[in-house]
């Protein structure tokens, strides 16, 4: 049978990607792990060699330079799907992303009740994107400013209003997709590689016709590191997403540009 496959890009993280990957071993033991190690000049490639060789449910791939979030996401997703596993999950390393909020999230593609009505499926039926939102009830973030939570609370709106996309929390990174459903998004076609590919891809999932349902989490603010996230990166993301929502209203056979 397909066993579920948690994804967790990093760089820079060796203060957290230990105690990250005990935590999703401990709340879902069926789970492997697949670290993506961006060439960390910390070491943290080198600490996830000495995880995989503790565990042999921990897999590492690593990447000769740091080349975006987005490529090192469609990287393990490539070799998810080559390798036969199912669901597969996105999970950041600083501990943002609660592993102990991943079975309600695994529950939601089965048609578990943990699910909230998200905006495009009924959440009692199986779904094939589950998204750990911050942003429907039950959800939270804890020990962000206050002007963070309102960037982030203004960039989903903004997307989700522009790009018509069926859910509160749009750019969201916590996510589960069901293999097939990664499979119909074609990811050859994902070619953002940027904060924006959190975007990128549920418009993807929208237009192939996904089952898509958010579940509640809560966000915790990293305790180890430093975030990276720019302002430079939060600009990008905005004028990808306005040009696209532009170019989807062109009168045009074929209106998305990337």
């Amino acid at each position: 049978m397909p066993e579920p496959l948690v994804v967790i890009p990093t760089y820079n993280e060796r203060e957290n990607l230990a105690e990250i990957v005990a935590r999703v071993r401990g709340a879902v033991p069926e789970a492997s792990v697949l670290v993506i190690d961006d060439a960390s000049p910390d070491g943290t490639g080198a600490l996830a060699d000495e995880l995989a060789a503790a565990d042999p449910a921990v897999r590492v791939r690593h990447r000769p330079a740091k080349q975006g979030l987005g490529a090192a996401y469609l990287d393990a997703f490539g070799w998810a799907l080559e390798h036969g596993y199912d669901p597969i999950v996105q999970l950041d390393a600083d501990g943002s992303h609660r592993p102990e909020d991943l079975p309600a999230m695994l529950a939601a593609l089965a048609g578990g009740a943990a699910a909230s009505h998200g905006g495009g499926a009924d959440a009692t039926e199986p779904a094939d994107l589950v998204i750990g939102s911050r942003w429907v009830p039950g959800g939270s973030v804890v020990n962000w400013p206050r002007r963070r939570e309102w960037l982030s609370r203004a960039g989903s709106a903004y997307a989700r209003t522009l790009l018509r996309l069926p859910a509160r929390d749009a750019t969201a990174g916590f996510r589960a997709f069901r293999a097939d459903a990664l499979r119909r998004i074609r990811l050859d076609d994902v070619h953002t590689r940027g904060y924006g590919f959190q975007v990128d891809m549920l418009w993807h999932a929208r237009d192939v016709g996904l089952r898509i349902v958010e579940v509640p989490v809560t966000f915790v603010e990293r305790v180890h590191g430093r975030s990276k996230m720019t302002f430079g990166i939060v600009l990008e993301a905005i004028v990808r997403v306005t040009a696209w929502g532009v170019a989807a209203r062109m009168p045009r056979p074929n209106r998305r540009t990337r």
